[in-house]
């Protein structure tokens, strides 16, 4: 069989003698499911969510500790490099298990645990065959009251950390992502996510030690079961494996960030750089407020999704940048509506200024109707992908516990954006797009970017 001449074109098969093919009507969004669950804290302050989602057999933990600086100090504070050394090490050794014990008792029922940390939360999430539970469990609880932190270990993790802080501090992204929080928050402790190499390499064993003794505490944590398990089961389950880690204080909770205000764009240096990285920020809201679904579908139309505004302006028309998006960030009792491009450096400023300009539309020419739909449909379908599967529930869940909210605000979400007109996105538009409420950083070669800067103004220079 001889192989075709030649294929026919996207333009060709989306047409007809007729004209172009209709496309299908979109189908109705499923509303999320009724799902069995149980919502309840343990005499030690642990607060336990089990939901049953039995698509596969499969189960999914994660944990969220607060974990924010004990002094509640600066920026200055040793807490975000022990923090980072203690997460590196929290699963390599206890009285009970080595670093292979974990591994391998893990790998028998098809687990694994991992643990992260930030300036709000330690976070410790697992997977397992659903019979494997009660192992994740008892190695948590392990891991939890009986951590021994091998000499040895902390020695070898901390030293790959300081090879990884040190790469990621070339790279642009961090370096504009760390201008933008100091910019924002300045000596809060939120405005550190990553530690220095140096101070890293100054952590001990006895630091490490000391800061799980005092910071890795059930009362205010959350623990999040998600699969193919019974929910009354799963915190029993729970309960036994970890009634005993106790502790006389709950955990420690980031301080509430200042609010941002709108200002000048603090123009970085980075010499020689031929890209710049535009990062813009404006005060957002939680998402218990009853804007909130408003100012979600605003989002997605200025920049939250490719067929944004911003993406159609200064990527499919101008070119400006390959990637622009808009999105919020959540923090416990605040949110910040972010705006990131990267340009190349002969651009910057007239992405700057597009960014403005469509900031200002998107107030004073409110999203249509259909615009409003598209986003309203993206919104609802994309909050259902995202936890259509046990992991990413038990993700979306763990974070929302940790933001205050519950299983029932995620049940009603989808209700609350088909309610959303069109006139009430036009409100949030105008009140949280406009220009003047963002502030931000542009890091980029000054040599190069200060003569257009200076004239297009608002934009502070080194």
């Amino acid at each position: 069989m001889s192989a075709p001449t030649s294929h026919r074109s996207a333009e060709q098969i989306g047409r007809t003698e007729l004209g172009p093919r209709p496309l299908p009507e979109l189908g109705e969004h499923r509303v999320a499911p009724e799902l069995s669950s149980v919502d309840t804290v343990l005499p030690n302050g642990l607060r336990v969510v089990a939901v049953r989602r039995a698509s596969v057999p499969l189960v999914e933990v994660r944990l969220r500790v607060p974990f924010a600086d004990p002094a509640d100090s600066s920026t200055g504070s040793r807490h975000s490099a022990r923090a980072e050394v203690l997460a590196n090490t929290i699963l390599t050794g206890t009285a009970k298990r080595s670093r292979v014990d974990v591994d391998t008792e893990l790998a028998l029922v098809g687990g694994e645990l991992d643990a992260v940390v930030d300036p709000e939360r330690l976070a410790l999430s697992g997977n397992a065959l659903a019979s494997g539970l009660g192992t994740v469990l008892d190695v948590l609880r392990d891991a939890l009251t009986g951590a021994t932190y091998p000499a040895d270990e902390v020695e070898r993790e901390r030293a790959r950390l300081v090879e990884r802080i040190r790469l990621a501090r070339s790279q642009p992204n961090v370096i504009a992502r760390e201008a933008l929080q100091r910019h924002l928050y300045g000596d809060h402790p939120f405005a550190k996510e990553m530690p220095e190499a140096d101070e890293v390499a100054e952590v001990t064993r006895e630091d490490v030690l000391a800061l799980h003794a005092d910071a890795v505490l059930p009362r205010g944590s959350v623990l999040v079961v998600v699969g193919d398990v019974e929910p009354d089961a799963a915190v029993r389950a729970v309960e036994d494996a970890l009634g005993g880690w106790t502790g006389e204080r709950a955990a420690v909770e980031l301080r509430p960030l200042p609010p941002v205000r709108g200002g000048d764009v603090l123009l970085v240096h980075r010499p020689g750089a031929v890209q710049s990285q535009i990062r813009l920020a404006g005060q957002g809201l939680t998402r218990t407020d009853p804007r909130y679904p408003a100012l979600q579908i605003a989002n997605l139309v200025f920049g939250g999704f490719f067929s944004s505004r911003l993406v159609e302006n200064i990527r499919e028309d101008k070119g400006y940048t390959y990637s622009a998006r808009s999105h919020p960030e959540f923090t416990p009792g605040s949110a910040t509506l972010l705006v990131d491009a990267d340009t190349a450096s002969e651009v910057t400023a007239a992405a700057l200024l597009e960014t403005r300009y469509e900031l200002g539309r998107l107030g004073l020419v409110p999203p249509t109707e259909a615009e409003v739909d598209t986003a309203r449909r993206y919104a609802i379908g994309s909050l259902l992908t995202a936890t259509s599967s046990q992991g990413g529930l038990a993700s979306f869940l763990v974070n929302l516990l940790g933001l205050g909210l519950d299983i029932d605000w995620f049940l009603g979400h989808p209700e609350r954006l088909a309610a959303v007109t069109a006139e009430q996105v036009a409100e949030a538009a105008l009140e949280f797009f406009a220009p003047s409420a963002f502030t931000g950083v542009l890091v980029g070669d000054a040599e190069v970017l200060a003569p257009q800067l200076r004239a297009l103004g608002d934009v502070t220079l080194p």
